[in-house]
């Protein structure tokens, strides 16, 4: 599965690092991984998880800083000041390294690729583009027809979040207009679509999946080019919705282990290798799947192409949607 969901490497795409040597020990004391959110949040539980399977690998502790504030921006500034040695690393997500730079302009004070040295992909979780069980439409043929004849409404968690831009991405790319109302959350969105105040979510499917198997919410298509093993039988928004303008259409809450810039290039092989390896792992591959993720690995190479690929994307997203904070 690794291999299947692994982006190509961009040959010419390069990774400037430190040219400093880590030299053959490393790591020889324990290792930081800065979270720029809170314990018990999506991103905190999979970067204990990674800590874990690391510090087996190495037989050094990895261990988890939580630095939140200011929307991960405040976590994600102080990492890419670490050191760059090594002992600091940064679990980053699409939020920080694809969604913030666009969405916050000069008001972050990192840039995604000059203050950090990518070192590989991890997972990527689909979103999944759902209605309530009740609703008339089951299909996202019947969804483009119903947007033609009224205004439909889609929940979002909040204003520049990631569920929200992928309702934008939708009317940009299928030339509808959906009506934007966000929540303090998803769980007060997916609240609102099961009790009929809006038409559509394009959620993270985990938050959405308990809701799918109970049979509250009906799952029209997922947001990514490859069906999810965790819900098999819905189709892509890509695949079924090519004739609306939807081909290629792609969303998702993906993840990156990144250190400072200029970390030495041995460091970044190390960890790289070990990523890879803790990928392909029986462990890692269950909890991917039971959250409805994939495994994604690679070269630093492609986490840089991966990287550019969703800042230019997202960009696009905003200034076609006039999306601001204020």
């Amino acid at each position: 599965m690794l291999r299947k969901f692994m982006l190509a490497t961009a040959a010419a795409t390069t990774v400037t690092f430190g040219t400093a040597a880590s030299g053959q020990d490393y790591p020889n004391k324990p290792v930081e991984i800065i979270v720029s959110f809170s314990p018990g949040g999506a991103t905190d539980i999979l970067a204990r998880v990674i800590a874990d399977e690391l510090s087996s690998q190495y037989d050094q502790p990895f261990v988890v800083q939580n630095r939140p504030g200011a929307g991960g921006t405040l976590g994600t500034t102080i990492a890419s000041r670490a050191e760059p040695d090594g002992y600091t690393i940064f679990l980053g997500q699409v939020s920080s390294h694809g969604v913030a730079p666009p969405l916050y302009g000069d008001q972050i004070e990192y840039d995604p690729l000059e203050d950090f040295t990518p070192i590989a992909l991890i997972s990527a979780s689909p979103q999944v583009m759902v209605v309530r069980s009740e609703s008339e439409i089951t299909s996202v043929g019947d969804f483009m027809a119903k947007a033609e004849e009224q205004d439909l409404i889609y929940a979002s968690s909040g204003i520049g979040t990631t569920i929200h831009l992928s309702g934008e991405l939708f009317n940009n790319m299928a030339g509808t207009d959906l009506v934007h109302v966000p929540y303090q959350g998803s769980g007060p969105a997916v609240s609102a679509l099961l009790s009929g105040e809006v038409d559509v979510m394009f959620d993270d499917l985990p938050s959405s999946m308990s809701h799918i198997r109970a049979g509250a919410l009906r799952p029209l298509a997922v947001t990514v080019s490859e069906p999810n093993p965790s819900i098999p039988d819905v189709p892509t928004l890509s695949e079924v919705g090519g004739e609306y303008g939807l081909e290629g259409f792609d969303a998702s809450a993906w993840f990156v282990i990144a250190g400072p810039a200029g970390l030495p290039e041995d460091v970044v092989t190390s960890l790289n290798t070990a990523l890879n390896e803790m990928l392909e792992g029986d462990s890692m591959q269950k909890f991917l799947s039971d959250n409805g993720a994939v495994a994604m690995g690679g070269t630093p190479e492609d986490a840089v192409k991966h990287i550019e690929a969703e800042l230019a994307k997202w960009a696009e997203v905003i200034r076609a949607g006039n999306i601001t904070l204020e």
